[in-house]
């Protein structure tokens, strides 16, 4: 069971990236030029969204480990500054660091890195492929 949320996981982001990927292809127009730029378009496509996800994934990260929780903190206190009574419940920033870190739940959200730094090493490929094939000085 573990093995088949894996793979769904694998290809949710698969399936993120490659409409990233495609979505940069169309606004680029990829069939209306020659070899040499779409190699380019597709260099470009790829490495955005490997891109993309490889930062994405490392938010994932940061936030698991605890370092947005000022902020929601910072926002809570903003907001129930406004809502009559809201002071009352006031807590102290160590007591919801606590809360909120015995509450956050740590996985392995390793899928987004990666498919990402798959997508990226592709979009590197091509751009070696291009320079290789096609640039001249």
């Amino acid at each position: 069971m573990k093995e088949k949320a894996s793979l769904r996981n694998y290809g949710i982001c698969v399936g993120i990236e490659v409409l990233i990927a495609f979505l940069v292809i169309w606004a680029k127009g990829f069939f209306a030029h020659s070899l040499a730029v779409n190699i380019q378009i597709l260099s470009d496509a790829f490495f955005v969204a490997g891109i993309f996800m490889t930062m994405f994934a490392g938010m994932m990260y940061v936030s698991g480990e605890g370092a947005f929780i000022g902020i929601g903190f910072v926002i809570r206190n903003v907001i129930l500054a406004f809502i009559p009574m809201g002071r009352a419940k006031h807590e102290v920033y160590a007591d919801y660091r606590a809360r909120k870190l015995s509450n956050a739940k740590k996985g392995d959200n390793h899928y987004a890195l990666v498919t990402g730094l798959i997508f990226l090493f592709i979009g590197i490929v091509f751009t070696v492929i291009w320079y290789a094939a096609f640039y001249r000085v």
